[in-house]
């Protein structure tokens, strides 16, 4: 089922008037709560959907309609140094033979504990673990480890997204393998990522695990897919495909929404009211599937977020998605427990 809260009864009047004022002042393409877009334009020959090429582009660009992306990154930013300040350098091992085929590990305090896999975002592109840490404190503190894998700039591997979907999964059979070496529970370990992260989330609950690992077909406990993308075809034709080498065959392996018969684990698919028209639609189209195949799924639209704000609340335990993770995990909090109380959770199957 569908989770959606109602938040409008807490703007205040000052809020409220921004917010119109916004909408007034910014060109807008015809999008939930008023966005950017991708600004006035002449119509152009329809490329998917009902989009012209102009505005499928904009609707894989973020910052067509986040504007403070890079301030909410430097944020995020300082929030992990600050955590590993505080908390002490996470534990780095080494999953493959290359040099970025590394992971961090946050341990937790109590054994064998849960073990919390964070996959980062940033176009595939971008970022790395040293942007993640501000997530492990909200997991530490209920007792979770926190794992952060690095992996390749697709832009370094000639445009295939299939060498970092290899390396995420690689990644999550070494914790699988080694988990008993830093106190990490096997049987209970859980995936989350966000945007190109959430993406490669939803690749590795995707996996034939026990074929192609020999690991246990259900290995992943659970998923957390935030801001993802799920269908490759409208990605491939949007201005991503300038540093994306996509061929039918990569289209269709890095597509998830094509695979679902190959998920073990209840999933969780989060996105943002404010996101792009296509990350919405994205999410909204993967979950809904995930319901016709009788998967275990909730489906979350944060009111008032946008893609970047996703992310943030990740490693908030009383933010949408860290509420989501822990719920996840079957770590109940008060602010989690409330949200349940108003909305049904999970849907049959």
């Amino acid at each position: 089922m569908k989770t959606s809260l109602n938040l409008s009864h807490l703007l205040s009047r000052r809020v409220f008037l921004g917010a119109t004022t916004s909408c007034i002042t910014a060109p807008a393409l015809a999008h939930p709560q008023c966005a950017l877009g991708p600004g006035p334009h002449k119509k152009g020959p329809l490329v998917f959907l009902d989009y012209d090429q102009v505005e499928l582009d904009a609707a894989y660009d973020q910052e067509a309609y986040q504007l403070i992306t890079d301030s909410t990154n430097a944020r995020l930013s300082f929030l992990s140094s600050d955590v590993r300040f505080r908390l002490g350098f996470p534990e780095r091992h080494s999953y493959g033979e290359s040099e970025v085929e590394k992971l961090d590990i946050f341990r937790a305090t109590t054994n064998p504990a849960p073990i919390f896999i964070f996959i980062h975002g940033g176009r595939w592109q971008a970022l790395n673990t040293g942007n993640t840490a501000f997530a492990a404190e909200m997991c530490l503190d209920a007792g979770v480890h926190f794992v952060a894998p690095d992996f390749a700039k697709v832009t370094e591997v000639g445009g295939d997204l299939g060498i970092l979907a290899d390396q995420v999964r690689r990644a999550i059979a070494w914790v699988a393998r080694n988990a008993s070496q830093f106190g990490g529970d096997a049987e209970r370990i859980y995936v989350a990522g966000h945007s190109s992260g959430g993406h490669l989330c939803a690749v590795a609950l995707t996996t034939d695990w026990e074929t192609n690992f020999d690991l246990p077909a259900d290995v992943l406990k659970g998923g957390l897919c935030i801001s993802g993308m799920y269908d490759m075809k409208p990605v491939r034709i949007s201005s991503r495909r300038t540093y994306l080498a996509f061929t039918d065959a990569m289209e269709d392996a890095m597509s998830p929404i094509r695979h679902l018969d190959l998920i073990r684990a209840p999933i969780t698919v989060a996105y943002g009211s404010l996101e792009t028209p296509e990350f919405i639609r994205q999410g909204k189209a993967f979950a809904e599937a995930l319901r016709a195949e009788g998967k275990q799924v909730v489906e979350i639209e944060a009111p008032s977020h946008h893609h970047q704000d996703m992310w943030e609340s990740v490693g908030n335990p009383y933010g949408l998605c860290g509420r989501a993770a822990l719920a996840m995990m079957k770590f109940a909090t008060p602010s989690a427990r409330a949200v349940a109380c108003i909305s049904p959770a999970t849907s049959p199957g």
